[in-house]
């Protein structure tokens, strides 16, 4: 399509495995028109000036000394304010029609046929930039003001983009163009894949439908982005308390905050009043002797009003008409046909094989759970571990490196991130200073990304800690892709525009001029990517020192940068095939690989400046023993996500609770709870739609990609600079294909549930 919001797991457009390969090897590409790089050795490298800096720069901030000119959020000058935010979508609006306009009078002009595919690719952009904008806003800015008017402008923007992805005067025009031999010939790979790319959005957004059913697709396709959001702001809504009584407590394990409780509800001779998520719930789910008490936690964790069903069946009945609208037996038919996958079948082929290699290991797991709840209720042999009772008698036990490492700092981390990327990629990160009016909050760090040879690449915006009303969790959001901007012929955009709407598209002309430069020895110019980490450490301040970051944290961020970099180095000529614009299948493939580094004892050595750490050797490195009841119950989430999105939403009376107690009575190892209804905070239903699977299926080849190329030498550059994805198994993209990836052990098991 030709735009799409960055939710936060970064859904985009869907595409063939070329454009992946694309997108991860565009450095390299760009790097070779400037020469071959200087031969490099694995060997670690001693820290640079500027990757010390960051540690200052992270862990002691200093208060912005307003030397540069006041600007407006991300740089651009004029977006002071949600009004003028409001502006620049009206301005993009305008400058978006005329640029439809141009292209849809491209068959009048032979020459203007051979600039078709650029100036969709434009048109695609120039929404994008706005659009992407406004997602990140009405999720990081604190001012209730600046997150209305990005609802607004999210709204007024995705509107067009919908009637854009039904018109049929677009489509005819492209495909004259993919029907015209020589002008075929003339796009260069990239170009022709984008082209395939629209080519296929176009089909499935019912392009050949009738008009009335054409404005049907059009507005359910509005329905589901309303929908979604009210979707995803309820998966955060909290939760009713359970009511713990006093004798429920006895023999609490926790003798600081269960001692606390204890003592509270004596005294108060009330019960209490427990909130799903918070401390007091996770202390009572893995210190509680009495199963009631776990119990109750457990029901008040996973209930839901209602209307909370309600709405998520709505969303999932409003993409299987949308699918039947356009011929497809489902949306889960329609999203993954031009997926690596192909059809659910293919994914489900999938998920079998990796659950027959998982269920013997998590059987295994249960049935030691199973022992350790017989030993303590002194019950027959092996009763029936529970929902609530995995956490009691398998603690989860917090990710920990393979080596005892002293405290780590924010600004420590991010050091040892610079040193791996130069060794890999020949990038490092900078700081740099944002101006006054820049950031939305004072905790954001802004980041430039710079090549050994190209000069800067892309700018990181780091949004790290923890405030009120900031969306829990870690997230990537792409604001601004890259692309080839010195070839857009934007004079063509304006013959015969009249002096009145010239005037009313120059905001939109400015704010995407503002990210354009040059490169290097090269005439080429290029827009530069602009991304947003948000995560929700501890800030650093003057009595707690810098922020400690526990390891989980440490992959965290090591997962959030992946995409980052993706972002980053997959500088293409056309935004819709770089960065992590690519396929679902594959988006969660460098995050993912980059946790593996995490793992080897020559990478956990860059976090030492000097040699002053005293990284040390630790004996057995403890495994979480249920880790593979976790992956099994991942695999059963991506079956849920399959089910949503099959065509049984659309029967009379389908129920969502009814479907997923269905689903774990049959295949899953802990029985359903009956009255629980987990499914209304399944946030990802909405952002990965009937492609949930492609979290494990990224995991399955981050592991092969990891012991392929980097577990002997994961410096190394050339192995850094290598296509990852040449993997035989790989190139058909069909069933035996994803059967295969099903059966590869996922190894190293680092990857945690839940991050994207």
């Amino acid at each position: 399509m030709l735009a799409k919001a960055a939710r936060h797991a970064l859904s985009r457009p869907s595409l063939a495995r070329s454009r992946f390969c694309s997108c991860l090897n565009a450095a390299g590409r760009s790097r070779a028109a400037v020469g071959a790089r200087s031969a490099t050795t694995s060997a670690i490298q001693p820290a640079s000036v500027d990757d010390t800096n960051l540690i200052a720069f992270f862990d002691h901030p200093q208060p912005p000394q307003n030397v540069t000119t006041p600007t407006g959020i991300f740089g651009h000058r004029n977006l002071t304010s949600p009004t003028a935010f409001n502006a620049l979508a009206d301005s993009t609006l305008r400058r978006a029609q005329l640029l439809t306009e141009r292209i849809l009078r491209a068959r009048e002009n032979r020459d203007e046929l051979f600039k078709v595919v650029k100036n969709l690719d434009r048109l695609s952009d120039m929404l994008c930039g706005v659009i992407d904008l406004a997602e990140l806003l009405r999720n990081a800015h604190p001012d209730p003001a600046w997150v209305q008017g990005a609802d607004d402008v999210y709204e007024k923007l995705c509107e067009f983009m919908n009637v854009l992805n039904t018109d049929v005067g677009l489509y005819e025009v492209l495909s004259a163009v993919l029907s015209d031999r020589e002008v075929v010939q003339s796009l260069s790979p990239e170009a022709h894949q984008t082209a395939l790319i629209f080519w296929r959005d176009f089909e499935k957004s019912g392009i050949h439908l009738p008009p009335v059913q054409r404005e049907r697709f059009v507005s359910l396709s509005t329905e589901i982005l309303v929908l979604g959001r009210q979707f995803l702001n309820e998966t955060a809504a909290p939760r009713p308390p359970a009511r713990i009584k006093y004798s429920e407590l006895q023999g609490v394990q926790d003798l600081g905050m269960g001692a606390r409780l204890r003592l509270q509800a004596q005294v108060t001779k009330r019960d209490l009043l427990v909130y799903p998520g918070s401390l007091q719930a996770q202390m009572i789910m893995r210190s509680a002797p009495a199963e009631e008490a776990r119990r109750k936690v457990y029901m008040a964790a996973n209930s839901s009003t209602p209307e909370q069903i309600e709405l998520l069946e709505r969303l999932l009945r409003a993409r299987g008409e949308l699918a039947r609208l356009v011929g497809k037996e489902s949306y889960a038919h329609m999203t993954l046909a031009d997926k690596m996958a192909k059809s659910p079948e293919n994914v489900q082929h999938f998920l079998d094989a990796l659950m027959d290699h998982t269920q013997p290991y998590a059987r295994r797991a249960l049935r030691t759970l199973s022992m350790r709840k017989q030993a303590h209720l002194k019950t027959p042999p092996y009763p029936t571990i529970q929902a609530w009772d995995r956490d009691y008698y398998c603690p989860p036990e917090p990710p920990a490196p393979p080596v005892n490492l002293p405290p780590l700092t924010l600004g420590t981390v991010f050091m040892a991130l610079s040193r791996l990327f130069q060794a890999l990629y020949g990038v490092s990160l900078r700081l740099q200073g944002p101006s006054p009016g820049e950031v939305w909050h004072t905790d954001v760090r802004k980041l430039e990304v710079v090549d050994e040879e190209l000069g800067v690449l892309g700018w990181i915006y780091a949004d790290l800690f923890a405030r009120a009303g900031k969306p829990g969790g870690a997230a990537h959001y792409t604001v601004r892709c890259s692309r080839r901007t010195d070839d857009d012929d934007e004079e063509g955009d304006l013959m015969g525009v009249t002096v009145s709407e010239y005037d009313a598209i120059q905001l939109s002309r400015e704010f995407e001029a503002e990210r354009h430069i040059q490169l290097p020895q090269q005439a080429a110019e290029y827009q530069l990517p602009v991304v947003v980490l948000l995560c929700e450490f501890m800030r650093p301040g003057t009595g707690r020192g810098p922020t400690i970051l526990e390891w989980h944290e440490v992959l965290t961020l090591f997962h959030e940068m992946g995409h980052a970099m993706h972002s980053m180095i997959g500088r293409t000529e056309y935004q819709n095939v770089s960065g992590t614009r690519c396929a679902t299948d594959f988006v969660e493939l460098p995050s993912i690989l980059m946790e593996h580094f995490l793992n080897s004892l020559t990478v956990l050595a860059l976090f030492d400046q000097g040699g002053v750490l005293g990284i040390r050797p630790k004996g057995v490195h403890d495994e979480d023993p249920c880790r593979s009841i976790d992956t099994h119950t991942q695999i059963l989430l991506a079956m849920v996500d399959q089910q949503y999105h099959s065509s049984i939403v659309l029967r009379q009376g389908f129920d969502s609770s009814a479907t997923l107690a269905s689903l774990f009575d049959t295949r899953g190892l802990i029985p359903y709870v009956p009255g629980t209804s987990w499914q209304t905070q399944f946030g990802h239903l909405f952002g990965y739609g009937a492609t949930y699977y492609s979290y494990l299926f990224d995991r399955a080849i981050a592991s092969r990609v990891w012991r392929t190329l980097f577990i002997h030498d994961p410096l190394n550059r050339e192995a850094g600079e290598t296509t990852i994805l040449d993997l035989p198994a790989l190139a058909s993209g069909d069933t035996l294909a994803m059967a295969e990836v099903g059966r590869w052990r996922i190894e190293d098991e680092i990857a945690m549930p839940g991050r994207h």
